[in-house]
């Protein structure tokens, strides 16, 4: 295998086939909000404290319960109320996290470190949903997070049920490790869900990040990705010393990049594009010979050629 991590397993893994709020509908129910908390208040204190007091009581309260609310506002997470609304906010992202709670309050299990965490794993898109119609289309059966990719098409579930402690550092590490894009950039955190996919072959791109056109092959070939999700998952791995062992694997160094290589973990077999321009035409058509069965064929990658006698 490419990879030089070894890793334990996570559990709760399972299929799905299948937000941003409104600034000023958000700010104009907090004002609501705000100015029917201070009517109630105003009048008990109309009937005990001399006007000139009561003006400055009341501007007191209306700024303490303006900035209190928009502490809320601003450390709440969207809320997913039904199965419309959760399936659109996991079609909006190639990676989103839903956090799916009965009761979403600081007294639930892992809810006030799930909280912690989504604020530590921007910028992917964290929601919560209460909603049972959603639970029951998103195979979810008890509180749970759940993290949503498109790269491979897949649900991963963290069933809080079955675990025993909760960490919002936890909770961002499972949440990083499994955050799979269209291209994935290869570390020992998201090697764990690389390898757990249910896709095992990987299209790789080496390159080194200083190189006048890593952006360019980048957003290339994160363009390209969607046309083979569930087939090859397309990994970006950078030409440094903690890749070395991975570049070895391919018969690599630091200084042949770019270049672009097939790993299939289902065979254990790996191959080297032939070298020349990394197109969108050629990269397709070299994952189209891993799926047809061509590169079988082909010598594979780091193996020396075989010895002509004479």
């Amino acid at each position: 295998m490419w990879q030089t991590l070894r890793y334990r397993g996570t559990e709760g893994g399972t299929r799905h086939t299948h937000g941003q709020t409104d600034t000023d509908s958000s700010l104009k129910l907090t004002l609501s909000g705000i100015e029917s908390k201070t009517d109630k208040l105003s009048r008990a204190l109309l009937c005990l404290q001399p006007a000139d007091k009561v003006m400055t009581l009341l501007r007191s309260l209306f700024l303490s319960l303006l900035a209190t609310s928009a502490i809320t506002e601003d450390s709440a997470l969207p809320t997913l109320s039904d199965v419309s609304a959760a399936e659109a906010f996991i079609e909006a992202s190639e990676v989103v996290v839903i956090g799916f709670f009965e009761t979403p309050s600081e007294e639930t299990f892992g809810y006030k470190e799930f909280v912690e965490a989504a604020k530590t794993v921007k910028p992917i898109a964290v929601a919560l949903c209460s909603d049972k119609e959603a639970w029951a289309k998103l195979s979810i059966v008890s509180d749970t997070i759940a993290i949503f990719r498109k790269a491979d098409n897949h649900q991963e579930n963290l069933q809080l049920s079955q675990t025993k402690k909760v960490e919002a550092d936890g909770l961002a590490r499972f949440i990083t490790m499994n955050e799979l894009r269209y291209i994935t950039e290869y570390n020992q955190v998201t090697a764990v869900g690389l390898f757990q996919s249910e896709v095992k072959a990987h299209l790789l791109l080496f390159i080194n990040r200083g190189s006048g056109d890593y952006k360019v092959l980048k957003e290339r070939l994160g363009a390209l990705a969607p046309e083979f999700i569930g087939k090859l998952l397309f990994v970006l791995v950078h030409g440094v010393k903690s890749n070395e062992k991975s570049l070895g694997y391919f018969g690599l160094t630091s200084r042949d990049l770019p270049r672009v290589g097939i790993y299939d973990g289902g065979s254990d077999m790996k191959w080297l594009m032939p070298e020349g321009e990394i197109s969108t035409e050629r990269v397709r058509e070299f994952c189209q010979s891993l799926i047809r069965g061509d590169l079988k064929e082909v010598k594979q990658a780091g193996e020396p050629d075989p010895k002509t006698e004479l």
